[in-house]
């Protein structure tokens, strides 16, 4: 049942009559990885999978929701110790909270909602779910007076202070100003960006899931991090932003071998954003999907944040002679993004998935996706 009728219809079995539809976007980021805690630059862009909700103002302090997905209901007020105790409820607890300390008006309303992100591919579903609220609270109750930039941070806050996720600003930012085949620079220092289009025709952008991720011991991102900033200590600069292999090399008897080898890949990464962003502009694809693999054995062999099973992924596509392939993500599982000519598409698919399931004994996930809009009202 297409997602519009079915959150319609539980709208109205849950609460009669009919109330408002919105929608936001969950996203992919083409290139630009490991670089948002750098001050670097990452390149999203919003995807045509969704979280939809139907909302009323209830006309109480009470926030009335149901997860049509999870076939849960949860009742909640709006003031700090209302907190709901279902995890998935308190991201739009955090929302209704963030939208009231900004000053936002939030009243009691009525929601049903579902979505056709896949949950656990790295899509950002939770960004799109807090994007979707955060949109809807400020067309409902506050005139669309709160600019876009602060719902994407309402969305951002939620996870940290609600849900205990110290994320950075690209997933929201992405679901909340996603654009028709246009993806989107983001400085992550200034928080200045600006929209590439994105017009891959007789290509495909393909999510290929390995459905695998690696529980580690130690916390691998926060040793990169680490590196980094080490890196940056000695070079006496904030981040790596502001480095260039000349100055990292100038100081690489006085670092340890593994963070040079971090420090060269976000250097590296940094570049590749640009170089990206320069050749879509001319419509040079094979330029882009070059620099994804560049990134992928950056990304394996450098900041060392894949596995065994993305890799294979990796060798497959280049294979099968896909145009660009590199995991996305923070690493150690989950998905390769893909970008594959129309031509190859189908051969590309039933090799991987047949390759893939004989090696590791199950079939990966596929998701086309398309570049859309971000947060909006579903007319």
């Amino acid at each position: 049942m297409e997602l519009k009728k079915k959150v319609s219809e539980a709208f109205a079995s849950h609460f009669g009559g009919e109330g408002t539809l919105y929608a936001s976007a969950g996203r992919i980021n083409l290139i630009g990885e490991h670089t948002d805690y750098n001050g670097g630059f990452v390149f999203p862009g919003a995807i045509d999978k969704v979280i939809m909700a139907d909302i009323r103002p209830n006309g109480t302090d009470k926030v009335n929701l149901y997860s049509i997905d999870l076939n849960e209901s949860s009742t909640f007020g709006l003031n700090e110790e209302d907190a709901p105790a279902q995890q998935w409820a308190r991201y739009v607890f955090g929302v209704c909270r963030e939208t009231i300390k900004r000053g936002g008006s939030v009243k009691g309303f009525d929601a049903v909602f579902a979505g056709n992100v896949p949950l656990g591919a790295g899509l950002s579903s939770s960004a799109a779910l807090e994007s979707c609220f955060a949109f809807a609270l400020n067309d409902l109750f506050n005139n669309n007076s709160i600019d876009k930039f602060e719902l994407a941070k309402i969305g951002q806050s939620t996870e940290h202070n609600y849900c205990g996720v110290n994320c950075g600003i690209m997933d929201q930012f992405a679901s909340v100003f996603g654009k028709k085949d246009c993806l989107i620079r983001l400085d992550c220092r200034s928080l200045e960006f600006e929209y590439f289009p994105f017009k891959i025709d007789g290509y495909r952008l393909v999510l290929v899931d390995s459905v695998v991720k690696h529980e580690l011991v130690d916390s691998p991102y926060n040793k990169r991090r680490q590196s980094c900033e080490n890196v940056a200590r000695r070079l006496g600069i904030d981040t790596l932003r502001d480095a260039d292999m000349n100055m990292l090399n100038s100081v690489k008897d006085e670092i340890s071998a593994e963070d040079y080898m971090r420090a060269k890949f976000v250097i590296e990464e940094k570049e590749r954003v640009l170089d990206v962003c320069e050749a879509l502009n001319r419509g040079d694809i094979e330029t882009v999907g070059r620099l994804m693999y560049e990134t992928h054995r950056g990304l394996s062999k450098d900041y060392e944040v894949s596995c065994e099973e993305l890799d294979y992924l990796n060798d497959i596509a280049r294979e099968c002679g896909v145009t660009g392939s590199r995991i996305m993500g923070g690493g150690f599982g989950g998905c390769t993004i893909n970008l594959v000519s129309d031509s190859l598409y189908d051969n590309f698919i039933s090799t991987v998935t047949a390759k893939f399931n004989e090696r590791y004994g199950h079939q990966p996930k596929i998701y086309d996706v398309v570049i859309s809009d971000g947060a909006r009202r579903v007319e």
